[in-house]
Protein backbone atom coordinates (compact mmCIF):
# COMPACT_ATOMS: atom_id res chain seq x y z
CA UNK A 1 0.00 0.00 0.00
CA UNK A 2 3.09 2.55 0.98
CA UNK A 3 4.58 1.61 -1.88
CA UNK A 4 1.78 1.70 -4.50
CA UNK A 5 -0.28 4.84 -3.32
CA UNK A 6 2.32 7.75 -4.65
CA UNK A 7 2.42 6.18 -7.79
CA UNK A 8 -0.97 6.16 -8.66
CA UNK A 9 -1.43 10.03 -6.83
CA UNK A 10 1.07 10.43 -10.07
CA UNK A 11 -0.83 9.16 -12.91
CA UNK A 12 -4.40 10.40 -11.44
CA UNK A 13 -3.38 13.82 -10.13
CA UNK A 14 -0.29 14.69 -12.14
CA UNK A 15 0.27 13.12 -15.15
CA UNK A 16 -3.39 12.56 -16.44
CA UNK A 17 -4.00 16.24 -15.60
CA UNK A 18 -1.23 17.78 -17.29
CA UNK A 19 -1.93 16.09 -20.53
CA UNK A 20 -4.96 18.06 -20.53
CA UNK A 21 -4.76 21.04 -18.89
CA UNK A 22 -0.84 22.00 -20.48
CA UNK A 23 -0.51 25.51 -22.42
CA UNK A 24 0.75 24.45 -26.02
CA UNK A 25 3.88 26.58 -26.00
CA UNK A 26 7.38 25.31 -25.72
CA UNK A 27 8.34 26.91 -21.66
CA UNK A 28 5.27 25.20 -20.80
CA UNK A 29 5.60 21.95 -22.08
CA UNK A 30 9.17 21.70 -21.04
CA UNK A 31 8.33 22.81 -17.39
CA UNK A 32 5.61 20.14 -17.55
CA UNK A 33 8.09 17.55 -18.64
CA UNK A 34 10.76 18.10 -16.09
CA UNK A 35 7.80 18.07 -13.69
CA UNK A 36 6.97 14.52 -14.91
CA UNK A 37 10.27 13.58 -14.82
CA UNK A 38 10.71 14.90 -10.62
CA UNK A 39 7.56 13.61 -10.13
CA UNK A 40 8.36 10.30 -11.20
CA UNK A 41 11.92 10.66 -8.85
CA UNK A 42 9.44 11.80 -5.97
CA UNK A 43 7.75 7.93 -6.08
CA UNK A 44 11.09 6.22 -6.13
CA UNK A 45 12.23 7.92 -3.11
CA UNK A 46 9.00 7.58 -1.07
CA UNK A 47 9.83 4.09 -1.89
CA UNK A 48 13.32 3.66 -1.05
CA UNK A 49 12.29 6.20 2.10
CA UNK A 50 8.82 4.23 3.07
CA UNK A 51 11.07 0.96 5.02
CA UNK A 52 13.98 3.26 6.95
CA UNK A 53 10.76 5.13 8.16
CA UNK A 54 8.42 2.33 9.17
CA UNK A 55 11.45 1.05 10.96
CA UNK A 56 11.78 3.97 13.21
CA UNK A 57 8.03 3.87 13.63
CA UNK A 58 8.22 0.96 15.09
CA UNK A 59 11.40 1.44 17.02
CA UNK A 60 13.26 -1.25 15.19
CA UNK A 61 16.09 1.46 13.59
CA UNK A 62 16.53 5.24 13.38
CA UNK A 63 16.49 6.72 10.43
CA UNK A 64 19.92 7.22 8.23
CA UNK A 65 21.36 10.44 8.75
CA UNK A 66 20.59 12.43 5.06
CA UNK A 67 17.63 9.97 4.29
CA UNK A 68 14.98 13.23 4.26
CA UNK A 69 17.20 15.59 1.87
CA UNK A 70 16.73 13.66 -1.57
CA UNK A 71 12.88 13.70 -1.21
CA UNK A 72 12.70 17.22 0.87
CA UNK A 73 14.66 18.91 -2.38
CA UNK A 74 12.67 16.88 -5.01
CA UNK A 75 9.79 18.24 -3.08
CA UNK A 76 10.59 21.88 -3.35
CA UNK A 77 11.56 21.65 -6.80
CA UNK A 78 7.97 20.24 -7.91
CA UNK A 79 6.34 23.10 -6.11
CA UNK A 80 8.55 25.62 -7.61
CA UNK A 81 7.81 24.11 -11.05
CA UNK A 82 4.26 24.48 -10.62
CA UNK A 83 4.48 28.21 -9.31
CA UNK A 84 6.79 28.69 -12.73
CA UNK A 85 3.86 27.34 -14.80
CA UNK A 86 0.73 28.95 -12.77
CA UNK A 87 3.09 32.28 -13.07
CA UNK A 88 3.71 31.89 -16.96
CA UNK A 89 -0.50 31.27 -17.58
CA UNK A 90 1.42 27.55 -18.92
CA UNK A 91 -1.21 25.55 -17.10
CA UNK A 92 -5.23 25.71 -16.11
CA UNK A 93 -6.00 26.26 -12.21
CA UNK A 94 -7.63 22.89 -11.77
CA UNK A 95 -4.26 20.99 -13.02
CA UNK A 96 -2.14 23.13 -10.56
CA UNK A 97 -4.25 22.62 -7.65
CA UNK A 98 -3.97 18.68 -8.45
CA UNK A 99 -0.27 19.00 -8.77
CA UNK A 100 0.08 20.30 -6.02
CA UNK A 101 -1.85 17.14 -4.30
CA UNK A 102 0.30 15.01 -6.06
CA UNK A 103 3.81 15.86 -5.29
CA UNK A 104 2.70 16.45 -1.51
CA UNK A 105 1.57 13.03 -1.24
CA UNK A 106 4.59 11.29 -2.24
CA UNK A 107 6.70 12.89 0.14
CA UNK A 108 4.02 13.28 3.00
CA UNK A 109 3.45 10.07 3.40
CA UNK A 110 6.44 8.57 4.22
CA UNK A 111 6.74 11.75 6.03
CA UNK A 112 3.84 11.37 8.42
CA UNK A 113 5.85 8.01 9.92
CA UNK A 114 8.68 10.57 11.11
CA UNK A 115 7.69 13.34 13.18
CA UNK A 116 4.89 13.72 16.23
CA UNK A 117 1.42 14.56 14.31
CA UNK A 118 1.76 17.71 16.20
CA UNK A 119 4.73 18.94 14.40
CA UNK A 120 3.58 17.39 11.12
CA UNK A 121 0.48 19.16 11.25
CA UNK A 122 2.06 22.54 12.13
CA UNK A 123 4.80 22.37 9.25
CA UNK A 124 1.76 21.31 7.20
CA UNK A 125 0.07 24.30 7.69
CA UNK A 126 3.75 26.97 7.52
CA UNK A 127 4.12 25.16 3.76
CA UNK A 128 0.35 26.01 2.60
CA UNK A 129 0.85 29.67 4.12
CA UNK A 130 3.82 29.77 1.92
CA UNK A 131 2.65 28.21 -1.22
CA UNK A 132 -0.57 30.38 -1.29
CA UNK A 133 2.01 33.42 -0.61
CA UNK A 134 3.65 32.20 -3.54
CA UNK A 135 0.76 31.59 -6.01
CA UNK A 136 -1.28 34.98 -5.30
CA UNK A 137 0.84 37.41 -7.01
CA UNK A 138 0.79 35.19 -10.24
CA UNK A 139 -2.58 35.38 -10.25
CA UNK A 140 -3.70 37.50 -8.20
CA UNK A 141 -7.23 37.81 -11.01
CA UNK A 142 -7.54 34.10 -9.40
CA UNK A 143 -8.52 34.18 -6.06
CA UNK A 144 -10.83 31.04 -5.67
CA UNK A 145 -8.17 29.00 -7.64
CA UNK A 146 -5.47 30.48 -5.16
CA UNK A 147 -7.60 29.25 -2.18
CA UNK A 148 -8.51 25.89 -3.99
CA UNK A 149 -4.43 25.28 -4.21
CA UNK A 150 -4.95 25.70 -0.17
CA UNK A 151 -7.77 23.58 0.18
CA UNK A 152 -5.98 21.16 -1.89
CA UNK A 153 -2.90 20.86 0.42
CA UNK A 154 -5.12 20.68 3.70
CA UNK A 155 -6.68 17.59 1.55
CA UNK A 156 -3.34 16.19 0.84
CA UNK A 157 -1.77 16.45 4.04
CA UNK A 158 -4.67 15.18 6.27
CA UNK A 159 -4.85 12.06 3.33
CA UNK A 160 -1.11 11.54 3.78
CA UNK A 161 -1.52 11.27 7.40
CA UNK A 162 -4.25 8.86 7.22
CA UNK A 163 -2.24 6.45 5.02
CA UNK A 164 0.73 6.24 6.51
CA UNK A 165 -0.16 6.10 10.16
CA UNK A 166 -2.89 3.93 9.60
CA UNK A 167 -1.43 1.19 8.01
CA UNK A 168 1.79 1.64 10.29
CA UNK A 169 -0.34 1.54 13.12
CA UNK A 170 -1.80 -1.52 12.84
CA UNK A 171 1.67 -3.20 11.68
CA UNK A 172 3.12 -2.03 14.54
CA UNK A 173 0.00 -3.92 16.88
CA UNK A 174 0.67 -7.16 14.83
CA UNK A 175 4.24 -6.96 15.72
CA UNK A 176 3.85 -6.32 19.12
CA UNK A 177 1.32 -9.46 19.61
CA UNK A 178 4.04 -11.55 17.52
CA UNK A 179 7.10 -10.51 20.05
CA UNK A 180 4.39 -11.02 23.09
CA UNK A 181 4.09 -14.46 21.69
CA UNK A 182 7.88 -14.94 21.32
CA UNK A 183 8.02 -13.53 25.16
CA UNK A 184 5.85 -15.93 26.32
CA UNK A 185 7.50 -18.78 24.93
CA UNK A 186 10.40 -17.97 26.46
CA UNK A 187 9.00 -17.03 30.05
CA UNK A 188 7.29 -20.35 29.77
CA UNK A 189 10.88 -22.29 29.05
CA UNK A 190 12.29 -20.35 32.25
CA UNK A 191 9.31 -20.68 34.54
CA UNK A 192 10.07 -24.65 33.36
CA UNK A 193 13.64 -24.63 34.48
CA UNK A 194 12.94 -22.60 37.24
CA UNK A 195 10.94 -25.05 38.68
CA UNK A 196 13.10 -27.75 38.08
CA UNK A 197 15.84 -26.23 39.43
CA UNK A 198 13.66 -25.53 42.87
CA UNK A 199 12.48 -29.42 42.85
CA UNK A 200 16.50 -30.13 42.46
CA UNK A 201 17.43 -28.04 45.03
CA UNK A 202 14.68 -29.07 47.71
CA UNK A 203 15.53 -33.15 46.81
CA UNK A 204 19.38 -32.81 47.08
CA UNK A 205 20.19 -29.71 48.86
CA UNK A 206 19.79 -31.27 52.32
CA UNK A 207 21.55 -34.37 51.25
CA UNK A 208 24.83 -32.47 49.88
CA UNK A 209 25.04 -30.49 53.02
CA UNK A 210 24.69 -33.74 55.17
CA UNK A 211 27.33 -35.14 53.13
CA UNK A 212 29.98 -32.69 53.24
CA UNK A 213 29.34 -32.26 57.22
CA UNK A 214 29.59 -35.97 57.38
CA UNK A 215 32.70 -36.03 55.14
CA UNK A 216 34.45 -33.39 57.12
CA UNK A 217 34.28 -35.21 60.15
CA UNK A 218 35.40 -38.59 58.73
CA UNK A 219 38.51 -36.92 57.74
CA UNK A 220 39.04 -35.20 61.30
CA UNK A 221 38.35 -38.68 62.79
CA UNK A 222 40.90 -40.51 60.13
CA UNK A 223 43.55 -38.32 61.25
CA UNK A 224 42.73 -39.41 64.90
CA UNK A 225 42.91 -42.70 63.93
CA UNK A 226 39.67 -43.29 65.36
CA UNK A 227 37.25 -46.07 64.65
CA UNK A 228 34.40 -44.30 64.12
CA UNK A 229 35.74 -42.68 60.65
CA UNK A 230 34.68 -45.80 58.92
CA UNK A 231 30.98 -45.45 60.46
CA UNK A 232 31.02 -42.13 59.18
CA UNK A 233 32.09 -42.51 55.40
CA UNK A 234 29.07 -45.53 55.87
CA UNK A 235 26.74 -43.05 56.36
CA UNK A 236 28.09 -40.68 53.65
CA UNK A 237 27.45 -43.90 51.19
CA UNK A 238 23.97 -44.58 52.21
CA UNK A 239 23.14 -40.66 51.68
CA UNK A 240 24.72 -40.57 48.81
CA UNK A 241 23.05 -43.71 47.05
CA UNK A 242 19.66 -42.01 48.74
CA UNK A 243 20.24 -38.41 46.79
CA UNK A 244 20.62 -40.99 43.13
CA UNK A 245 17.22 -42.42 44.28
CA UNK A 246 15.76 -39.28 44.62
CA UNK A 247 17.31 -37.79 42.05
CA UNK A 248 15.95 -40.88 39.58
CA UNK A 249 12.45 -40.22 41.10
CA UNK A 250 12.62 -36.75 40.47
CA UNK A 251 13.56 -36.94 36.82
CA UNK A 252 11.03 -39.94 36.20
CA UNK A 253 8.42 -37.32 37.44
CA UNK A 254 9.35 -35.32 34.40
CA UNK A 255 9.61 -37.79 31.90
CA UNK A 256 6.07 -39.31 33.12
CA UNK A 257 3.74 -36.27 32.47
CA UNK A 258 0.11 -36.95 33.50
CA UNK A 259 -2.08 -36.58 30.56
CA UNK A 260 -5.16 -34.75 32.39
CA UNK A 261 -2.80 -31.99 33.35
CA UNK A 262 -0.89 -31.73 29.97
CA UNK A 263 -4.34 -31.25 28.12
CA UNK A 264 -5.47 -28.50 30.45
CA UNK A 265 -1.84 -26.99 30.37
CA UNK A 266 -1.69 -26.99 26.63
CA UNK A 267 -5.39 -25.47 26.09
CA UNK A 268 -4.37 -22.89 28.63
CA UNK A 269 -1.12 -21.98 27.12
CA UNK A 270 -2.58 -21.26 23.41
CA UNK A 271 -5.87 -19.99 24.14
CA UNK A 272 -3.54 -17.45 26.31
CA UNK A 273 -1.29 -17.12 23.12
CA UNK A 274 -4.66 -15.87 21.13
CA UNK A 275 -5.02 -19.69 19.19
CA UNK A 276 -8.50 -20.89 19.92
CA UNK A 277 -7.97 -24.99 21.25
CA UNK A 278 -10.95 -27.10 22.01
CA UNK A 279 -10.25 -30.21 23.57
CA UNK A 280 -12.15 -33.56 23.52
CA UNK A 281 -11.34 -36.40 25.32
CA UNK A 282 -13.21 -39.80 26.40
CA UNK A 283 -13.04 -40.64 30.05
CA UNK A 284 -10.79 -43.59 30.61
CA UNK A 285 -7.57 -44.81 32.27
CA UNK A 286 -4.64 -45.75 30.64
CA UNK A 287 -1.79 -47.46 31.77
CA UNK A 288 1.09 -44.94 33.06
CA UNK A 289 3.02 -45.35 30.33
CA UNK A 290 0.62 -44.69 27.88
CA UNK A 291 -0.56 -42.24 29.86
CA UNK A 292 2.71 -40.46 29.90
CA UNK A 293 3.61 -41.18 26.32
CA UNK A 294 0.83 -39.52 24.86
CA UNK A 295 1.35 -36.46 27.51
CA UNK A 296 4.23 -35.79 25.64
CA UNK A 297 2.88 -35.94 22.46
CA UNK A 298 0.69 -33.08 23.64
CA UNK A 299 3.11 -31.04 25.28
CA UNK A 300 5.22 -31.31 22.29
CA UNK A 301 2.53 -30.99 19.65
CA UNK A 302 1.51 -27.57 21.72
CA UNK A 303 4.80 -25.99 21.62
CA UNK A 304 5.33 -26.53 17.84
CA UNK A 305 1.63 -24.49 17.13
CA UNK A 306 3.30 -21.75 19.39
CA UNK A 307 6.90 -21.73 17.40
CA UNK A 308 5.75 -22.61 13.61
CA UNK A 309 3.01 -20.77 11.76
CA UNK A 310 0.02 -18.31 12.37
CA UNK A 311 -2.88 -21.03 14.02
CA UNK A 312 -5.78 -19.64 14.60
CA UNK A 313 -7.55 -23.10 15.64
CA UNK A 314 -6.13 -25.77 17.18
CA UNK A 315 -8.07 -28.92 18.17
CA UNK A 316 -7.03 -31.82 20.23
CA UNK A 317 -8.90 -35.16 20.41
CA UNK A 318 -8.64 -38.70 22.60
CA UNK A 319 -10.34 -41.36 21.00
CA UNK A 320 -10.60 -45.09 22.90
CA UNK A 321 -10.91 -48.02 20.50
CA UNK A 322 -11.02 -51.56 21.18
CA UNK A 323 -7.29 -52.34 20.81
CA UNK A 324 -5.84 -48.47 20.58
CA UNK A 325 -5.97 -45.26 21.66
CA UNK A 326 -5.56 -42.50 19.22
CA UNK A 327 -4.62 -38.44 19.77
CA UNK A 328 -4.69 -36.46 17.36
CA UNK A 329 -3.91 -32.78 17.22
CA UNK A 330 -4.71 -30.45 14.15
CA UNK A 331 -4.31 -26.85 13.49
CA UNK A 332 -4.79 -24.51 10.25
CA UNK A 333 -1.43 -22.73 10.42
CA UNK A 334 1.30 -24.83 11.09
CA UNK A 335 1.79 -25.62 7.58
CA UNK A 336 5.42 -27.66 6.82
CA UNK A 337 7.45 -25.81 9.31
CA UNK A 338 5.93 -27.75 11.82
CA UNK A 339 6.41 -31.38 10.13
CA UNK A 340 9.96 -30.84 8.58
CA UNK A 341 11.12 -34.01 10.98
CA UNK A 342 12.96 -32.22 14.02
CA UNK A 343 14.16 -33.27 16.98
CA UNK A 344 11.03 -32.75 18.64
CA UNK A 345 9.14 -35.66 16.44
CA UNK A 346 12.18 -37.84 16.65
CA UNK A 347 11.93 -37.74 20.63
CA UNK A 348 8.56 -37.97 20.42
CA UNK A 349 8.29 -41.76 18.32
CA UNK A 350 10.89 -42.48 20.55
CA UNK A 351 8.92 -42.49 23.14
CA UNK A 352 5.81 -44.01 21.51
CA UNK A 353 7.90 -46.84 20.35
CA UNK A 354 8.43 -47.72 23.80
CA UNK A 355 5.02 -48.56 24.68
CA UNK A 356 4.51 -50.01 20.71
CA UNK A 357 3.04 -46.76 19.39
CA UNK A 358 3.21 -45.02 16.32
CA UNK A 359 3.39 -41.14 15.24
CA UNK A 360 2.46 -39.64 11.73
CA UNK A 361 2.32 -36.08 10.89
CA UNK A 362 1.84 -34.21 8.38
CA UNK A 363 -0.32 -31.33 6.31
CA UNK A 364 -4.43 -32.41 6.30
CA UNK A 365 -5.24 -30.07 3.63
CA UNK A 366 -4.67 -26.51 3.12
CA UNK A 367 -2.77 -24.69 5.49
CA UNK A 368 -3.60 -27.33 7.97
CA UNK A 369 -1.58 -29.51 9.58
CA UNK A 370 -2.04 -32.82 12.14
CA UNK A 371 -0.17 -35.00 13.89
CA UNK A 372 -1.57 -38.77 14.61
CA UNK A 373 -0.47 -41.00 17.70
CA UNK A 374 -1.59 -44.35 17.95
CA UNK A 375 -0.90 -46.64 21.29
CA UNK A 376 -2.02 -50.23 21.05
CA UNK A 377 -3.53 -50.74 25.30
CA UNK A 378 -4.33 -53.37 27.13
CA UNK A 379 -7.33 -53.48 29.22
CA UNK A 380 -7.89 -50.14 28.85
CA UNK A 381 -10.96 -49.63 31.53
CA UNK A 382 -13.39 -46.36 31.30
Amino acid sequence: MWHLTPWLLSVSWLLTPLIGGLRHRPVPLALGALLLVVGAAQCAAADRLTRPALDQYLGRAPLPAGALRTPAALLGTALALIVALTALDGVESWTARLAVGAVLMAFGQPYALLVPMAVYLRRAGALTVVLVAALWPARPDDGAGVLGVGLTVAFAVVFALGAGRTGAWTLSVLWEAERAREVQARLAVAEERLRFGRDLHDVLGRNLSVIALKSELAVQLARRGRPEAMEQMAEVQRIAQESQRELREVVRGYREADLTAELAGAKGVLDAAGIECSVRAEDVVLPVPVQSALAWVVREAATNVLRHGDARHCAVELVTGKDHVVLTVENDGAGEAAGSGGSGLAGLRERLAAVGGTLTAGPAGEDRFRLDARVPVDGVSA
